[in-house]
Protein backbone atom coordinates (compact mmCIF):
# COMPACT_ATOMS: atom_id res chain seq x y z
CA UNK A 1 0.00 0.00 0.00
CA UNK A 2 1.12 3.83 -1.41
CA UNK A 3 2.23 6.35 1.41
CA UNK A 4 2.17 9.31 -0.74
CA UNK A 5 0.24 11.61 1.05
CA UNK A 6 -3.13 12.54 -0.06
CA UNK A 7 -4.39 15.66 -2.34
CA UNK A 8 -7.48 17.11 -2.83
CA UNK A 9 -7.76 19.86 -5.42
CA UNK A 10 -4.19 21.67 -4.41
CA UNK A 11 -4.50 20.59 -0.49
CA UNK A 12 -2.52 18.17 0.97
CA UNK A 13 -3.65 16.37 4.13
CA UNK A 14 -1.22 14.57 6.46
CA UNK A 15 -2.58 11.11 6.18
CA UNK A 16 -5.48 9.79 4.59
CA UNK A 17 -8.18 9.36 7.36
CA UNK A 18 -11.27 11.81 7.57
CA UNK A 19 -13.74 12.66 9.73
CA UNK A 20 -17.29 11.77 8.17
CA UNK A 21 -19.72 14.91 8.42
CA UNK A 22 -22.83 13.59 11.11
CA UNK A 23 -25.53 15.28 11.25
CA UNK A 24 -26.15 16.06 15.09
CA UNK A 25 -22.35 14.83 16.15
CA UNK A 26 -19.67 16.09 14.15
CA UNK A 27 -19.97 19.98 15.88
CA UNK A 28 -16.73 21.47 16.99
CA UNK A 29 -16.70 19.96 20.09
CA UNK A 30 -16.61 16.03 18.21
CA UNK A 31 -14.47 17.72 15.44
CA UNK A 32 -11.82 19.32 17.95
CA UNK A 33 -10.88 15.48 19.66
CA UNK A 34 -10.54 13.78 16.53
CA UNK A 35 -7.90 16.55 14.90
CA UNK A 36 -6.32 16.14 17.82
CA UNK A 37 -6.24 12.22 18.05
CA UNK A 38 -4.84 12.43 14.23
CA UNK A 39 -7.89 12.91 11.85
CA UNK A 40 -6.19 14.96 8.66
CA UNK A 41 -9.74 16.52 7.78
CA UNK A 42 -13.30 16.79 9.35
CA UNK A 43 -16.33 18.04 8.17
CA UNK A 44 -18.93 19.88 9.86
CA UNK A 45 -22.05 18.35 10.05
CA UNK A 46 -24.23 18.69 6.75
CA UNK A 47 -26.11 22.29 6.49
CA UNK A 48 -29.06 23.56 4.02
CA UNK A 49 -27.68 25.55 0.92
CA UNK A 50 -31.29 26.84 1.26
CA UNK A 51 -31.09 27.73 5.03
CA UNK A 52 -27.88 30.21 3.74
CA UNK A 53 -30.34 31.33 1.04
CA UNK A 54 -32.80 32.67 3.65
CA UNK A 55 -30.68 33.55 6.37
CA UNK A 56 -31.48 30.67 8.87
CA UNK A 57 -29.32 31.53 11.99
CA UNK A 58 -29.39 27.66 13.17
CA UNK A 59 -27.91 26.64 9.53
CA UNK A 60 -25.22 29.59 10.14
CA UNK A 61 -24.35 27.92 13.61
CA UNK A 62 -23.82 24.77 12.19
CA UNK A 63 -20.78 26.50 9.86
CA UNK A 64 -18.80 28.14 12.61
CA UNK A 65 -15.38 27.27 12.44
CA UNK A 66 -12.85 27.23 15.93
CA UNK A 67 -9.49 28.80 15.32
CA UNK A 68 -7.58 25.41 16.09
CA UNK A 69 -9.18 23.33 13.29
CA UNK A 70 -9.56 26.04 10.24
CA UNK A 71 -6.60 24.49 8.72
CA UNK A 72 -8.80 20.93 8.83
CA UNK A 73 -12.27 21.66 8.12
CA UNK A 74 -14.90 21.58 5.25
CA UNK A 75 -18.00 22.37 4.87
CA UNK A 76 -20.91 20.05 3.69
CA UNK A 77 -23.99 21.46 2.06
CA UNK A 78 -27.02 19.73 0.69
CA UNK A 79 -29.40 20.78 -1.98
CA UNK A 80 -30.81 20.13 -4.94
CA UNK A 81 -31.08 23.82 -7.38
CA UNK A 82 -28.01 24.96 -9.08
CA UNK A 83 -29.20 28.79 -8.44
CA UNK A 84 -28.85 28.18 -5.07
CA UNK A 85 -25.99 25.94 -4.91
CA UNK A 86 -23.89 28.74 -6.49
CA UNK A 87 -25.52 31.31 -4.10
CA UNK A 88 -24.37 29.64 -1.07
CA UNK A 89 -20.80 28.58 -2.92
CA UNK A 90 -20.56 32.36 -3.47
CA UNK A 91 -21.51 33.02 0.34
CA UNK A 92 -18.98 31.10 1.89
CA UNK A 93 -15.68 31.80 -0.53
CA UNK A 94 -14.26 33.56 2.08
CA UNK A 95 -15.18 31.37 5.29
CA UNK A 96 -12.15 29.40 7.06
CA UNK A 97 -13.09 26.30 5.63
CA UNK A 98 -10.76 24.57 2.82
CA UNK A 99 -13.51 22.77 0.80
CA UNK A 100 -17.22 22.59 0.05
CA UNK A 101 -18.53 18.87 0.29
CA UNK A 102 -21.77 18.25 -1.82
CA UNK A 103 -24.21 15.93 0.11
CA UNK A 104 -25.34 13.25 -2.72
CA UNK A 105 -25.71 10.44 0.00
CA UNK A 106 -28.02 11.39 3.24
CA UNK A 107 -30.91 8.59 3.41
CA UNK A 108 -33.44 10.77 5.46
CA UNK A 109 -36.82 10.80 3.98
CA UNK A 110 -37.10 14.77 5.33
CA UNK A 111 -34.26 15.41 2.87
CA UNK A 112 -35.02 13.08 0.23
CA UNK A 113 -38.09 13.67 -0.41
CA UNK A 114 -36.99 17.11 -1.25
CA UNK A 115 -34.95 16.01 -4.32
CA UNK A 116 -31.88 17.06 -2.06
CA UNK A 117 -29.12 13.91 -0.45
CA UNK A 118 -29.04 10.59 -2.35
CA UNK A 119 -31.76 11.66 -4.16
CA UNK A 120 -29.73 13.25 -6.75
CA UNK A 121 -28.42 9.97 -7.43
CA UNK A 122 -32.27 9.68 -9.39
CA UNK A 123 -30.77 12.22 -11.54
CA UNK A 124 -26.92 12.35 -12.87
CA UNK A 125 -27.70 15.84 -15.26
CA UNK A 126 -28.80 17.27 -11.78
CA UNK A 127 -25.96 16.05 -9.73
CA UNK A 128 -23.67 17.24 -12.59
CA UNK A 129 -25.08 20.51 -12.75
CA UNK A 130 -24.98 21.02 -8.87
CA UNK A 131 -22.01 20.03 -8.32
CA UNK A 132 -20.97 22.42 -11.53
CA UNK A 133 -22.91 25.05 -10.05
CA UNK A 134 -21.18 25.00 -6.46
CA UNK A 135 -17.00 24.57 -8.48
CA UNK A 136 -18.27 27.79 -10.57
CA UNK A 137 -18.40 30.15 -7.61
CA UNK A 138 -16.59 27.90 -5.05
CA UNK A 139 -12.95 29.73 -4.97
CA UNK A 140 -12.38 26.12 -3.64
CA UNK A 141 -11.83 22.52 -4.16
CA UNK A 142 -15.57 20.72 -4.19
CA UNK A 143 -16.17 17.55 -3.04
CA UNK A 144 -18.91 15.33 -3.41
CA UNK A 145 -20.33 12.47 -0.93
CA UNK A 146 -22.49 10.14 -2.66
CA UNK A 147 -24.10 6.01 -2.22
CA UNK A 148 -23.69 3.95 -4.79
CA UNK A 149 -26.81 3.94 -5.79
CA UNK A 150 -30.67 4.75 -4.88
CA UNK A 151 -32.31 1.79 -4.88
CA UNK A 152 -31.52 -2.01 -3.44
CA UNK A 153 -29.70 -3.61 -5.53
CA UNK A 154 -28.84 -0.94 -7.60
CA UNK A 155 -24.80 0.11 -8.18
CA UNK A 156 -24.01 3.56 -10.72
CA UNK A 157 -21.33 4.12 -8.39
CA UNK A 158 -19.26 4.72 -11.56
CA UNK A 159 -21.82 6.51 -13.68
CA UNK A 160 -22.35 8.72 -10.52
CA UNK A 161 -18.55 9.70 -10.20
CA UNK A 162 -18.02 10.18 -13.60
CA UNK A 163 -20.96 12.96 -13.75
CA UNK A 164 -19.14 14.29 -10.65
CA UNK A 165 -15.47 14.28 -12.39
CA UNK A 166 -17.02 16.22 -15.33
CA UNK A 167 -18.58 18.52 -13.35
CA UNK A 168 -15.54 19.53 -12.05
CA UNK A 169 -14.74 18.09 -8.64
CA UNK A 170 -11.67 18.00 -6.89
CA UNK A 171 -12.54 14.13 -5.05
CA UNK A 172 -15.76 12.21 -4.43
CA UNK A 173 -16.57 10.45 -1.24
CA UNK A 174 -17.99 6.82 -1.94
CA UNK A 175 -20.10 5.24 0.78
CA UNK A 176 -20.48 1.48 -0.39
CA UNK A 177 -24.13 1.45 0.11
CA UNK A 178 -27.60 2.36 -1.94
CA UNK A 179 -29.85 5.05 -0.35
CA UNK A 180 -32.46 2.03 0.35
CA UNK A 181 -29.94 -0.12 2.69
CA UNK A 182 -29.94 2.99 4.80
CA UNK A 183 -26.90 1.33 7.24
CA UNK A 184 -28.05 -2.32 6.74
CA UNK A 185 -25.96 -5.31 5.52
CA UNK A 186 -22.49 -4.84 4.32
CA UNK A 187 -20.78 -1.84 2.65
CA UNK A 188 -19.66 -2.99 -1.00
CA UNK A 189 -15.84 -2.36 -1.15
CA UNK A 190 -15.64 -3.63 -4.80
CA UNK A 191 -17.87 -0.69 -6.27
CA UNK A 192 -14.90 2.11 -4.43
CA UNK A 193 -12.44 0.13 -5.88
CA UNK A 194 -14.13 0.35 -9.52
CA UNK A 195 -14.86 4.31 -8.95
CA UNK A 196 -10.95 4.44 -8.10
CA UNK A 197 -10.01 2.44 -11.51
CA UNK A 198 -12.55 4.42 -13.31
CA UNK A 199 -11.99 8.42 -11.82
CA UNK A 200 -8.42 10.35 -12.20
CA UNK A 201 -9.29 12.59 -8.97
CA UNK A 202 -8.91 11.08 -5.54
CA UNK A 203 -11.26 8.43 -4.38
CA UNK A 204 -11.87 8.29 -0.77
CA UNK A 205 -13.85 5.14 0.78
CA UNK A 206 -16.24 5.10 3.38
CA UNK A 207 -18.58 2.24 5.21
CA UNK A 208 -17.72 -0.27 7.72
CA UNK A 209 -14.55 1.25 8.87
CA UNK A 210 -15.21 0.76 12.90
CA UNK A 211 -11.45 0.11 13.81
CA UNK A 212 -8.10 1.14 12.62
CA UNK A 213 -7.28 -2.11 10.89
CA UNK A 214 -10.16 -1.71 9.02
CA UNK A 215 -8.94 1.80 7.63
CA UNK A 216 -5.77 -0.29 6.26
CA UNK A 217 -7.86 -2.67 5.07
CA UNK A 218 -10.23 -0.72 2.69
CA UNK A 219 -7.01 1.30 1.71
CA UNK A 220 -5.62 -1.85 0.41
CA UNK A 221 -8.71 -3.84 -0.96
CA UNK A 222 -10.03 -0.63 -2.90
CA UNK A 223 -6.58 1.20 -4.22
CA UNK A 224 -8.58 4.60 -2.32
CA UNK A 225 -7.04 7.72 -1.73
CA UNK A 226 -8.60 8.41 1.85
CA UNK A 227 -10.93 6.58 3.91
CA UNK A 228 -13.69 8.77 5.83
CA UNK A 229 -14.93 7.30 9.30
CA UNK A 230 -18.16 7.35 10.92
CA UNK A 231 -19.59 5.22 12.88
CA UNK A 232 -16.33 3.72 13.50
CA UNK A 233 -15.30 7.23 15.93
CA UNK A 234 -18.34 7.37 17.60
CA UNK A 235 -16.98 7.41 21.45
CA UNK A 236 -13.89 6.26 19.62
CA UNK A 237 -11.83 9.42 18.38
CA UNK A 238 -8.78 6.90 19.21
CA UNK A 239 -9.24 5.74 15.48
CA UNK A 240 -7.91 8.20 14.16
CA UNK A 241 -4.20 7.50 15.82
CA UNK A 242 -4.83 3.77 15.48
CA UNK A 243 -4.92 4.20 11.58
CA UNK A 244 -2.53 6.35 11.16
CA UNK A 245 -0.01 4.80 12.98
CA UNK A 246 -0.89 1.28 11.00
CA UNK A 247 -0.87 3.62 7.73
CA UNK A 248 3.10 4.51 9.07
CA UNK A 249 3.79 0.98 9.57
CA UNK A 250 4.28 1.78 13.58
CA UNK A 251 2.20 -1.00 15.97
CA UNK A 252 -1.02 -0.12 16.78
CA UNK A 253 -1.64 1.73 20.28
CA UNK A 254 -2.42 0.09 23.33
CA UNK A 255 -6.36 0.82 23.25
CA UNK A 256 -7.39 3.23 26.10
CA UNK A 257 -8.63 2.18 29.30
CA UNK A 258 -11.54 3.08 31.17
CA UNK A 259 -9.78 5.88 33.20
CA UNK A 260 -8.74 7.47 29.35
CA UNK A 261 -12.47 6.73 27.57
CA UNK A 262 -14.14 8.54 30.81
CA UNK A 263 -11.52 11.27 30.77
CA UNK A 264 -11.92 12.13 27.32
CA UNK A 265 -16.23 11.99 27.74
CA UNK A 266 -15.46 14.72 30.68
CA UNK A 267 -13.53 16.89 27.91
CA UNK A 268 -15.81 16.40 25.44
CA UNK A 269 -18.76 17.77 27.39
CA UNK A 270 -16.27 20.61 28.91
CA UNK A 271 -16.28 21.55 25.22
CA UNK A 272 -19.56 20.99 24.24
CA UNK A 273 -20.27 23.29 27.65
CA UNK A 274 -18.25 26.16 26.04
CA UNK A 275 -19.36 25.85 22.75
CA UNK A 276 -23.61 26.06 23.52
CA UNK A 277 -23.96 26.43 27.05
CA UNK A 278 -24.88 23.64 29.94
CA UNK A 279 -28.20 23.24 28.99
CA UNK A 280 -27.72 22.10 25.49
CA UNK A 281 -24.43 20.57 27.28
CA UNK A 282 -25.89 18.24 29.20
CA UNK A 283 -28.09 16.96 27.35
CA UNK A 284 -26.33 16.53 23.76
CA UNK A 285 -23.74 14.38 25.75
CA UNK A 286 -26.28 11.87 26.59
CA UNK A 287 -25.58 9.85 23.62
CA UNK A 288 -22.02 10.08 23.62
CA UNK A 289 -22.08 8.29 26.90
CA UNK A 290 -23.62 5.04 25.65
CA UNK A 291 -20.71 5.35 22.69
CA UNK A 292 -17.58 5.88 24.68
CA UNK A 293 -18.86 3.62 27.54
CA UNK A 294 -19.83 0.60 25.12
CA UNK A 295 -18.14 -2.51 25.91
CA UNK A 296 -16.80 -1.37 29.69
CA UNK A 297 -18.94 -3.51 32.49
CA UNK A 298 -21.75 -1.02 33.73
CA UNK A 299 -22.14 0.97 30.74
CA UNK A 300 -25.74 0.03 30.35
CA UNK A 301 -26.78 1.26 34.20
CA UNK A 302 -24.35 4.25 32.60
CA UNK A 303 -26.12 4.98 29.88
CA UNK A 304 -29.52 4.49 31.40
CA UNK A 305 -28.79 6.77 34.81
CA UNK A 306 -26.83 9.93 31.85
CA UNK A 307 -30.16 9.54 30.03
CA UNK A 308 -32.28 10.77 33.14
CA UNK A 309 -29.47 13.30 34.06
CA UNK A 310 -30.65 17.53 33.99
CA UNK A 311 -27.78 18.81 35.45
CA UNK A 312 -24.38 19.77 34.81
CA UNK A 313 -22.47 18.77 37.75
CA UNK A 314 -24.18 16.10 38.71
CA UNK A 315 -23.93 14.71 35.08
CA UNK A 316 -19.81 14.77 36.05
CA UNK A 317 -19.64 13.34 39.27
CA UNK A 318 -21.73 10.30 37.78
CA UNK A 319 -18.87 10.10 34.96
CA UNK A 320 -16.06 10.30 37.60
CA UNK A 321 -17.76 7.63 40.02
CA UNK A 322 -18.08 5.65 37.25
CA UNK A 323 -14.28 5.79 36.67
CA UNK A 324 -13.96 5.27 40.49
CA UNK A 325 -15.48 1.70 40.41
CA UNK A 326 -13.48 0.44 37.44
CA UNK A 327 -10.14 1.01 39.39
CA UNK A 328 -11.79 -1.16 42.33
Amino acid sequence: MRKTPTSIGGLTLKNPFLLAPLAGITDKSMRHLCIRQGASFVYTEMASAKGLWYGDRSTTRLLHVGDEESAHVGFQLFGSEPEIMTFAAKELRDRKNLILDLNAGCPVPKIVKNGEGSALLKDLTLLHDVTAAMVKDAGKPVTVKMRIGFFRGENIAVEAAKAVEAAGASAVTVHGRTREQYYEGKADWQAIADVKAALKIPVIGNGDVLCGEDAIHMMERTGCDGVMIARGALGNPWIFRDAAALWQGEEKPAPPTTQEKIQMLLEHLDLVVQDKGEYVAVREIRKHVGWYAKGLYGATALKRTANQITDIDQMRRELLEFAEAADR
